[in-house]
């Protein structure tokens, strides 16, 4: 990756400390870490690095089922989110 814009952040002497040891213990400048939290946290990957994802997720042949027999199977009704009732509750 080319490296050719510079930006400015500013840390808090605590916050810039830690980052400072935490980089020194995985063998990093701080720039090389603070560059890899934001392609991790915003997801700045390029198109063949999602299509490889992509490709590596859809190798593993995981039980998937259909968005919508998904959907049936994690959104309760709206019945099932009102409280009982007498009415509900003797049947």
């Amino acid at each position: 990756m080319e490296l050719s814009k510079n930006t400015t952040i500013l840390l808090s002497p605590e916050t810039h400390q830690y980052l400072t040891e935490l980089a020194a213990r995985k063998g990093k400048s701080l720039g090389e870490l603070v560059r890899e939290a934001c392609v991790a946290q915003y997801g700045l990957l390029d198109t063949d690095t999602r299509v490889a994802a992509v490709a590596a997720l859809s190798a593993l042949s995981l039980p998937v089922a259909s968005p919508r027999d998904m959907k049936q199977e994690s959104v309760p009704s709206p019945r099932d989110l009102m409280p009982p009732t007498r009415s509900r509750a003797k049947r």
